[in-house]
């Protein structure tokens, strides 16, 4: 099984006879604009049209719990997740899709939380909505009540602690922009910079003008010239947990395990006590 699915192979899963649960996750990061424009809204782009069957699931509410000490998207709770997910017809034995508007960031966070907590088989639809070239519809679903049941590995997982040990021990990929990563702007958190050890790896580098993910080999080669090898254990932190997502999604692309840190650099940079580097160098 790969991590994603093109929309050519979508179409013919959906016309066969076990078609996959479609989950639209249009999200956009969204930051205090001076001239008041308004938040985007992810449920008004899904009600002005969707994949034929896709069931909406909102990132900040349903794939994330309140922002807190824990960062802007913490974990959400479980016991809520694993229900919005069956309301959403979300079963242990049924394939799923998930995409959003093209970016590709909200949806790998779908992907990666279930995925991370047992389902055996979800895939990103490459490209996003952008990439489907059949109708949309209007259409809200009322699907029939999902089976699954969250049960977390702890080993895809990352806290603190972990991702600052991690950048010692193996590689700990910082998948936001260069210039967030040494410091030169912060338009978000209370300070600038990196987790010391962390190597810069901009996650709009895994795709293409088109947004799809580049060919595994040239991914493989890009994180291989990273640091990246089989003998050293992987993990990913961004801003909040959503973009690092989306680097998981292309190391699994690439067929490389790596674990993600949730609170990234949200949570990390909230803790006045926790060290920060600034500039090229991982240090």
């Amino acid at each position: 099984m790969t991590a994603i699915i093109t929309a050519t192979e979508l179409a013919a899963g959906l016309a066969g006879g076990r078609p996959p649960v479609l989950l639209d996750v249009r999200w956009q990061l969204t930051t205090a604009k001076a001239a008041g424009a308004p938040a985007f809204d992810g449920r008004a782009e899904y009600t002005a049209g969707h994949l034929p069957g896709a069931v909406f699931v909102d990132l900040d509410r349903e794939l994330a719990s309140a922002p807190g000490e824990h960062g802007r998207h913490p974990l959400p709770d479980l016991e809520e997740f694993g229900a919005a997910m069956r309301r959403a017809g979300v079963s242990a034995g049924r394939p799923v899709v998930v995409y959003d508007g093209g970016q590709g960031w909200a949806a790998a966070r779908a992907w990666w939380l279930l995925r991370w907590t047992g389902h055996p088989d979800v895939r990103v639809l490459d490209g996003g909505l952008p990439a489907w070239q059949g109708q949309l519809s209007t259409d809200v679903p009322d699907p029939a009540e999902g089976d699954f049941e969250p049960a977390p590995d702890a080993a895809g997982l990352l806290d603190a602690d972990g991702a600052a040990a991690l950048a010692r021990s193996g590689v700990l990929l910082d998948a936001r922009a260069g210039e967030r990563y040494r410091g030169e702007v912060e338009p978000i958190d209370r300070v600038g910079g990196h987790i010391p050890g962390a190597v810069s790896a901009p996650t709009n580098e895994n795709v293409g003008p088109d947004g799809r993910f580049l060919p595994a080999a040239d991914l493989r080669d890009r994180f291989k010239a990273l640091g990246v090898s089989q003998e050293a254990p992987v993990g990913v932190y961004c801003g909040s947990g959503v973009s690092g997502a989306h680097e998981v999604l292309a190391l699994a692309v690439a067929d490389i395990p790596a674990a993600l840190y949730v609170g990234s650099w949200s949570e990390w940079s909230s803790d006045p006590s926790r060290p920060v580097a600034v500039g090229p160098d991982p240090q």
